[in-house]
Formats: structure tokens, sequence, C-alpha cells
């Protein structure tokens, strides 16, 4: 499971640099006010409204755990999929995707001592591995393309396939592994805490922020309803005996975002066709 989900997130990201030019990135990361969104909306308002859900709703321990990891997470690395579908800005698809990675490196180690205390993993426990499968390889993809365009373009299929062989493995393993924990939810509030969470994230992200485009609000709302799953199991990877029920409420998160984010492109695709 630990190998699938390196080889996902990592060629996922590395997928993603071979074809960026960092110029069309930072074109998002110049707008100001779409940057502050990305930062309010991903690293304030998504962490305090999963803590507030963990107060209101009576979930067990481990499943309110796993709801405050999804919450620091945001932006899933299929993201640019979704925005494509959506017909939003495919420049600040990548902005979110940096800004989401960078962030999370540094955010997410701190957050965890204070979020989740019974959790053991240290700081640099939990960003060493982010560091190395989340950033390094978007970075790497970036330096490759800007440097050996023909290169990227000769590595680019090879790191396709792997990660959709890693992809395939995550999901059957998730299924294996994990089956019997879905079913348990039922009846836990889980299911009904996620619902809440994914419905009010979008939602927000997408009305209540005013002054951008609606190619860019759709970007945005994408990136908040799409969770970086993998980065949210670092912190319980690298634990001490871990509640299972915390990563089930964890893996949960994917056939969730992936719902939430495909209902979303469709939504925002019909807004786009509107203006």
């Amino acid at each position: 499971m630990k190998v699938s989900l390196v080889l996902f997130m990592a060629g996922s990201l590395l997928d993603m640099g071979l074809g960026l030019k960092l110029r069309d990135a930072l074109i998002g990361l110049r707008d100001v006010r779409f940057l502050g969104f990305g930062l309010v909306f991903g690293f304030g308002f998504g962490p305090i409204l999963a803590l507030i859900l963990t107060w209101v709703i009576p979930l067990e321990p481990s499943y309110a755990i796993g709801l405050l990891l999804i919450g620091l997470t945001p932006c899933a690395p299929f993201l640019p999929g979704m925005v494509t579908r959506a017909h939003g800005d495919m420049n600040y698809a990548a902005a979110m995707l940096l800004l989401a990675a960078v962030g999370t490196v540094v955010i997410l180690p701190l957050a965890v001592p204070f979020v989740a205390p019974s959790l053991t993993a240290d700081v640099w426990s939990i960003a060493k591995p982010l560091l190395v499968v989340v950033l390094l390889p978007l970075i790497l993809g970036i330096a490759i393309f800007d440097r050996a365009p023909a290169a990227a373009a000769t590595i680019r299929p090879i790191v396709k396939k792997v990660t959709a062989a890693a992809t395939i493995a995550v999901l059957i393993l998730c299924a294996v592994l994990y089956g019997k924990g879905f079913v348990s939810t039922f009846g836990s509030y889980a299911i009904g805490a996620q619902i809440v969470f994914f419905t009010v994230i979008t939602a927000a992200s997408y009305l209540l922020s005013g002054g951008l485009s609606q190619s860019r609000r759709s970007v945005l709302a994408l990136g908040m309803c799409t969770r970086n799953v993998g980065a949210a199991m670092v912190p319980l990877f690298s634990a001490a005996a871990v509640d299972q029920s915390a990563m089930i409420m964890v893996v949960l998160g994917v056939p969730m975002q992936l719902i939430f984010s495909l209902l979303a492109a469709r939504w925002f695709a019909r807004d786009a066709r509107k203006q």
C-alpha cells in the first residue's frame, strides 16, 4: 500500500511537472487575490471546518483524526483533469497545485501535533516523506521540462503508465484492506461528516471568492473539494500504533472526493457555458 501510494503521488506530480512551464504557474501565483483565497480556504477555512465538524458531530476519536487530516491536505494530484472538465483556467490549476504542495509540506507537519496530539510522529518524520513524494517530484518535473523538453516528452508517457498502474493498485488495495472498514462506517456519522465537509468547502470556496473570474473560481473550488489523500496518510504511516479507523476515514475520502469533484466540475462547466 505504501509503495503504491508513493508511486501514485510522486508519479502524478512528476507527470504534472513534466508538462508545466513555471512561468505559466507563476501567472496564477502572481494573482494576489487568487493566492490569498487559496491560502485562506486551503489552510484556514478547511482545517477549521473539519475541526468544527468534529465538535458538532459525535464522531469516534479515530474518525475525527482522519477528518482533520483530510481538512489539512487540499488539492489532489488529479486536479488538472477536473479543471479540464470544468472548463477552468489551466494556468491557475498549475498555480493551485504548487501552492497546495508547498503549503502542505510546510503546514501539515506543524499542525498535526496540535490537531491530533495522539499521533506520536514528530514534525520531521512527517515532513520528510512529504518533501520526497509531494514537492520533489513536482520540482524535478518542472526542471526537466524547462531544461530538456525533448527528454520530458520521452519520459512523460512512461511516468503516465506507471502512475496509472499505481492508481489501480491503490484502489484495489483500498478495497481489499479497508473494505470491511468501509462497511463499519455506516451508522458512525463518518460518511455524513465527509458529505458535510465536501459540500461546504466546495460551495463556500466557489461562491465566496469574490473578484475572481468564473474560470478561476472553479479552479479554486476544485482544489478545495479534491484532497491529497496520500499526504493525509503520511502522519498515520509515520506514527506508531495508529487505530485503523483513522486510516479508513482518510481512505473514505477517495470515493467521496471523486464523487464531489465530478459533480462540482459539471456544475462549474454549466456556469462556464453561460459566460
